[in-house]
């Protein structure tokens, strides 16, 4: 069985994890029956852990009940950048291992389930937990959206990430937060009226900022450059820019320029919002 899923920018401002957004980059994972588990990869994240520690392989051995597989991942999504890499590639394996609920199963293993959502499900998402289960959303989403991903070459762990953040948070901060989410969702199902303090966040960028102490100068570039709103893409450090139709190739210039003036090595990419989601069959896409 072959599967694949889209990448994901969570958050997305004052989203924090709740919101994601699925990006035409993509993981496919193929298994087929083995005398013992084989773990190939290809792509981004090729070669770091081909044997049974591999994310793509305890996914598909816990959903299969043994490891008499044979795994081949192939990959175009940056690993440890922000950009749901882990998600979609639990998304993809548990599909392609057979998994009734792909999402269930991915949520559990590689705990982000906003991410794991818009793997799934495509487009602009919110997710939680209810009563154990994750409960998803699909929102409205302006096609004609594009977007700008700044991709710096070095990395930074979730887990590293999430030690940055308080353990608790003022009034205030969730009063903030909430306001300019209600924005952010406007703006995003009509570009006509998406604001750039639409992506302004008090419970998680701001906390970052030391892991990667570039981001407000390179975030500043992206709006600067044309976008309409910038803001961390996931834990980081990939940063993403939201643009309106017909700017994405100038913001990208933009923000490579910026990369180049800072002295912060890396790419960006202008990418489109994958609506489809986790595709299984034969018919897997076509990576990049």
């Amino acid at each position: 069985m072959i599967a694949s899923a889209p990448a994901s920018s969570a958050n997305l401002g004052p989203g924090f994890d709740t919101l994601a957004l699925a990006l035409e980059r993509y993981i496919e994972v193929e298994i087929e029956p083995a005398s013992h588990l084989i773990v190939r990869s290809e792509g981004e994240g090729a070669g770091l852990s081909d044997n049974a520690t591999h994310l793509a392989a305890k996914v598909a051995v816990d959903v299969a009940g043994h490891d008499r597989l044979a795994i081949t991942v192939r990959s175009e999504i940056p690993v440890a950048r922000g950009m749901g890499s882990s998600a979609a590639l639990a998304v993809a394996a548990a599909a392609a291992a057979g998994s009734p609920d792909p999402l269930g199963v991915a949520a559990r293993i590689d705990g982000h389930p906003d991410n794991a959502a818009a793997s799934v499900v495509g487009g602009l998402t919110s997710a939680c937990i209810i009563k154990g289960s994750v409960r998803v959303v699909r929102l409205p989403l302006d096609e004609r959206l594009e977007f700008v991903v700044m991709i710096p070459e070095r990395t930074l762990p979730t887990k590293s990430a999430r030690q940055a953040l308080p353990e608790q948070i003022g009034r205030e901060d969730a009063i903030f937060n909430l306001g300019r989410m209600g924005m952010l969702l406007a703006g995003l199902a009509d570009h006509r009226f998406l604001a750039k303090e639409a992506t302004q966040d008090r419970l998680h960028q701001n906390y970052r900022i030391p892991l990667f102490p570039e981001a407000p100068d390179l975030l500043a570039a992206l709006e600067a450059g044309g976008a309409l709103a910038a803001c961390w893409s996931g834990a980081g450090p990939s940063l993403l820019a939201i643009c309106e139709p017909g700017t994405s190739e100038k913001v990208r210039l933009a923000a490579q320029a910026a990369l180049e003036e800072m002295k912060v090595p890396g790419t960006a990419i202008a990418v489109k919002a994958d609506h489809r989601g986790l595709v299984v069959g034969e018919s897997a896409r076509r990576l990049h």
